[in-house]
């Protein structure tokens, strides 16, 4: 894996919370990792990404029911 140049989120506390961090791969590939473990990385690109972001901002969540469909909202 080349060397990658790690980003804070904005929305992260100070350095003694929990923080998010995101690198982008010269290839667009997204990898995220979290300040409380960060030999553990999600890898991802940014059409999916964008799509949870949006969900996660859209409000609270619903539930999947057994056979799949939504409940709640």
């Amino acid at each position: 894996m080349p060397s990658l140049t790690w980003q804070k989120s904005s929305f992260s506390g100070d350095e003694n919370n929990s923080c998010l961090y995101l690198a982008a791969t010269p290839d667009g590939v997204l990898r995220l990792r979290e300040s409380d473990a960060p030999h553990e990385i999600i890898t991802t690109t940014p059409a999916p990404l964008d799509h949870l972001i949006r969900l996660v901002k859209s409000g609270p969540p619903c539930v999947l029911s057994r056979g799949g469909r939504r409940r709640g909202r």
